[in-house]
């Protein structure tokens, strides 16, 4: 017959070794988190560049402006949509959440083409120009990346590479945000181009990469 006594010392010692478990906070905390990071490198880029540029862009060009919101809205909803995906048991749906505000984004950066006059403070980017943007984009995005994978590895995801997408399209329109602050070329097709590749690179590094990071087996062998 077993010893009650040894079962007692088992679950004790069971329990013993067991750490507590921080509950995650919601969602749209956790996003406000981030975006804080974000709002801490556009006023590091205002206090250099100042804000009336841009004002001047978007005052004689308004598709820039539109733009400019539709990538903050598409960046704000992708975060969001990440860190929900993360919690295990929410829908799938929430990877819609970026949908209307990057079709905002895309909408108006196009209307640029459409327009027969430069904007003003503003010049057609030459193929150089135009290539310091991609690495503009590119170069922010790398750290946003890596401090939203850092955040959400805490979580546990069930779809990682769906995850990994939303945190590669949220870092690349917060980088295209902060771009507006001294984006000094017009909307025109090289300039996007090279914008629409850049966002293209992001989302497809964090989507191989960051989705390794995400998946439970792999933080477990990390």
């Amino acid at each position: 017959m077993a010893d009650p006594h040894a079962h007692d010392h088992l679950i004790a010692s069971l329990g013993a070794e067991l750490a507590p478990v921080r509950r995650l906070r919601p969602p749209w905390l956790r996003t406000l988190g981030w975006l804080a990071v974000v709002a801490v490198i556009a006023l590091g880029l205002l206090a250099h560049y100042g804000s009336a540029p841009m004002l001047t862009r978007w005052a004689g060009a308004p598709d820039l402006g539109w733009a400019g919101l539709g990538a903050v809205l598409t960046a704000i909803a992708a975060a969001w949509a990440a860190f929900a995906l993360g919690v295990p048991g929410r829908r799938v749906a929430w990877a819609w959440l970026p949908l209307a505000p990057a079709l905002l984004w895309i909408g108006a950066s196009g209307l640029g083409c459409l327009r027969g006059w430069v904007a003003p403070a503003t010049h057609v980017a030459s193929a150089p120009e135009a290539g310091d943007c991609l690495f503009f984009i590119i170069g922010f995005s790398v750290p946003l990346s890596a401090l939203l994978v850092v955040l959400l590895r805490r979580a546990c995801p069930l779809r990682p590479v769906l995850t990994a997408m939303m945190v590669g399209l949220a870092s690349a329109a917060a980088s295209a945000s902060l771009l507006e602050i001294c984006h000094a070329y017009d909307a025109a097709a090289t300039d996007l181009a090279m914008h629409a590749l850049a966002v293209a690179v992001v989302v497809g590094a964090n989507a191989a990469l960051g989705g390794r990071l995400l998946t439970p087996g792999m933080r477990r062998a990390s």
